[in-house]
């Protein structure tokens, strides 16, 4: 069987973002306005006062911030 490479991130690379609370550094990628796809640091985890209560649930400040970061222009949403 042959696996197809995920050329995805060649096309459209995360983009580093600071969540505006905690200032912890992230990786995003704006697929479309509805999937965002996020890589969190060490850092990031371990600064987030939101995942010290739930480290499965995304942080709600974070998601405000790649909201802003879109509206903003910042983070360039794929398929638009």
């Amino acid at each position: 069987m042959t696996v197809r490479p995920d050329n995805r991130l060649a096309d459209a690379p995360m983009q580093a973002l600071r969540c505006r609370r905690c200032d912890g550094p992230v990786l995003v990628r704006k697929s479309s306005w509805e999937q965002t796809t996020i890589q969190w640091s060490e850092q990031a985890m371990a600064d987030c006062p939101n995942l010290r209560t739930d480290r499965y649930e995304t942080c709600p400040d974070l998601r405000m911030t790649i909201q802003q970061a879109t509206l903003d222009g910042a983070v360039k949403v794929i398929d638009e």
